[in-house]
């Protein structure tokens, strides 16, 4: 796809955004449907080479950055309209043998850079009277499983401070909610499905379908395509009164 056929889109032209975690998965998939809107997205990743070939890909900026490192968040841009805080990472292990400087990590980058990426944009967005936080929470936002303390108890804190940031930029046009998608067709889950299945003798099939959407009655892989585009319509026109939510894309998982 052209950098052209990128910019096409009428939806964001003339608006900026900044994705974390940018280079794969549902990030890279957030990247591509926001360029393809008309935005100019950064590209925010720890891996330099991938964020490198999806900004090109898309048109972009590319910037290395671990955001653990809060002088690395300082030196990502401010002017960002549209904030996608989607960057992570995962651990599975009992709370009784969590490494605790790996909990500290996983805080660091699934709670505290967005926050920082928050107090850093929301100046702009809130001076220019528009502007849109997203962030990608999780099931495990709004549900818990056992073995996943760090991350769990990250996208619950990601749930609060998304609304918080609502309620503070309600008066200045500036909406922040969550997408909380259920099990993404990412490297993340992939590599979990590969453990599980050695773990427990199980094929990657009966894996997916016996642990990892065992709650879902939908059984079967969300796109990050999918969750893309609801991250695009919560950037769009029609969304401007839809602020401090979460939204499931969960397969039916916190129905029951």
């Amino acid at each position: 796809m052209t950098h052209g056929s990128h910019r096409s889109g009428p939806l964001l032209r003339g608006r900026t955004a900044l994705v974390t975690g940018g280079a794969g998965g549902i990030g890279r998939a957030c990247a591509e449907a926001l360029a393809a809107a008309g935005a100019a997205v950064h590209v925010v990743d720890v891996d330099a080479a991938r964020a490198e070939a999806v900004a090109e890909a898309v048109g972009g900026t590319a910037h290395a950055a671990d955001l653990a490192d809060p002088a690395a968040v300082e030196r990502l841009p401010a002017d960002a309209d549209i904030l996608v805080n989607n960057a992570g990472l995962q651990h599975v292990a009992p709370i009784t043998e969590f490494p605790p400087e790996l909990f500290t990590r996983i805080q660091q980058v699934m709670v505290t850079a967005p926050f920082l990426l928050m107090r850093r944009t929301l100046p702009h967005m809130q001076a220019r009277g528009w502007g849109r936080v997203v962030n990608i929470s999780s099931v495990h936002g709004l549900r818990a499983s056992a073995y996943k303390s760090a991350y769990v108890a990250a996208k619950h804190a990601l749930e609060g401070l998304s609304k918080v940031a609502a309620i503070e930029s309600a008066p200045y046009g500036v909406t922040s909610n969550c997408v909380s998608p259920g099990y993404v067709r990412t490297p993340l889950v992939e590599g979990q499905i590969e453990a599980q299945a050695a773990a427990h003798g199980l094929s990657a099939g009966d894996v997916l379908t016996q642990v990892l959407l065992a709650r879902s009655p939908v059984k079967r892989l969300i796109e990050p395509e999918e969750v893309a585009a609801a991250v695009l319509w919560l950037c769009g026109p029609g969304s401007g009164h839809v602020t401090g939510i979460s939204l499931p894309l969960d397969g039916g998982w916190t129905a029951g």
